[in-house]
């Protein structure tokens, strides 16, 4: 399986309104519950008036379109990464799942998983 480190630095929130967010970015994703709305995006592009922010995180992609019969595969990257000791922060969209890990982990966790057979491009 190949994963894909995504180039910026990103940063995950929690905004109170959707009027600040870029939605014209390539990339952002939005939460939103009856008790919050939380926002991931490239820090370059999160909103200045946050209710909680956390900068410093780094993510990579699964690559491809995963088919939804597919099992396991978040489970078995979470899992090599929380056996080094590594905190992720995932997220879905139709097609694949992003895997995103504070930035001082990132080489950690790229050595962990090209050790247990995953492949960056």
């Amino acid at each position: 399986m190949k994963l894909q480190i995504l180039n910026d630095p990103l940063t995950v929130c929690q905004v109170t309104s959707l009027d600040d967010i870029r939605l014209h970015d390539d990339l952002c994703f939005i939460g939103k519950t009856d008790e919050e709305l939380s926002l991931v995006c490239k820090t370059a592009s999160a909103p200045s008036n946050t209710l909680n922010r956390e900068d410093g995180w780094r993510g990579f992609r699964i690559t491809g379109v995963l088919d939804f019969s597919l099992i396991g595969i978040l489970s078995k990257i979470t899992t090599i990464l929380a056996d080094n000791n590594i905190g992720v922060f995932a997220v879905s969209t139709y097609n694949t799942d992003y895997i995103l890990v504070k930035e001082e982990y990132l080489d950690k966790a790229v050595a962990a998983l090209t050790q247990n057979g995953y492949d960056f491009c």
